[in-house]
């Protein structure tokens, strides 16, 4: 497997929400090379270069890879993606993430109870989308979010905090590095030591990111088609605000479901960042060939 993207250090996303403003604006078709280095204060060279380091892909590329007919495509074949079930090994590269990634659910009465009785960890670390904010526990990751120029650290712990208001949280960041590490770190995903998770929500909730789970990287999924997947075709609404309190960005890939026109709808971390995830996830399943 040839994998070369890498972590990119975290200030390189701040550029990369400027060009996802650019692009937005200009759309991919009508990106000049020159045009897209100048609005963003960088030469050519520096912004092929930083692409090539964050997600792998030219600049040209990563517009394709943002653009609406991109997410159209990633669509094809929705309902055999969520009819896949695991297996062992690598099936494809596209599902070269997803198979690294172990999950439970916690009991409902721990949920119930708002995390009475539970110790939990917390810390802040780079990721290719800003700073990583995490919430762990002894069993696995039980939260992941973001804080950037828009979103304080302080914001993004208390969004994930306040799903466990009588959990006991302490911050130590030496011991969530090496956990955001594992999650964005394409050379590190291993079937050996695979991410672990921990979800919980509500019956249903949990329902719809074990569906979330099977969306493989470079695919996509409606929320109509997550509703039919989990025998509830009327509940599409009720997907969607599942999908929006998923409390484990990223891993939990909620960003991989997208309008029935394919357009990138809300995201509780901001449509550019869902952007910025499906571009970097191209990257990867590009390097992967």
């Amino acid at each position: 497997m040839n994998q070369h993207v890498t972590l990119a250090p975290d200030s390189d996303y701040e550029t990369i929400r400027a060009a996802i403003r650019y692009l937005s604006e200009n759309g991919p078709d009508a990106t000049d090379l020159g045009r897209f280095a100048r609005a963003l204060g960088l030469t050519e060279r520096q912004l092929t270069d930083l692409f090539r380091r964050w997600c792998g892909l030219t600049p040209k590329s990563f517009a394709q890879a943002v653009a609406l007919d991109h997410a159209k495509s990633l669509l094809r074949g929705q309902a055999s993606v969520l009819d896949t079930t695991y297996e062992v090994g690598l099936s494809s590269t596209s599902r070269l993430h997803d198979l690294f990634v172990t999950y439970e659910a916690m009991p409902p009465g721990v949920f119930r109870a708002g995390g009475a009785g539970l110790d939990m960890i917390w810390g802040v670390a780079p990721s290719p989308f800003g700073l990583a904010v995490v919430t762990a526990t002894e069993y696995g990751i039980s939260g992941l979010g973001f804080a950037d120029g828009e979103t304080t650290i302080e914001a993004a712990f208390a969004d994930l905090a306040n799903r466990w208001p009588n959990a006991r949280f302490s911050r130590d960041d030496a011991r969530i590095a090496p956990l955001v590490a594992g999650v964005f770190e394409p050379a590190r995903w291993s079937a050996e030591q695979p991410v672990r998770v921990v979800l919980i929500g509500t019956n249903f909730e949990v329902k719809v990111w074990e569906t979330l789970l099977k969306i493989p990287v470079g695919k996509a999924a409606t929320y109509s088609g997550v509703a039919n997947h989990i025998g509830r075709p009327s509940a599409s609404r009720a997907v969607g605000a599942a999908v929006g309190k998923n409390p484990i960005s990223f891993v939990v890939p909620c960003h991989r479901v997208v309008g029935t026109s394919g357009a990138l709808t809300g995201y509780h971390w901001g449509v550019p960042r869902k952007r910025a995830i499906l571009g970097w996830e191209a990257g990867v399943v590009s390097a992967a060939h």
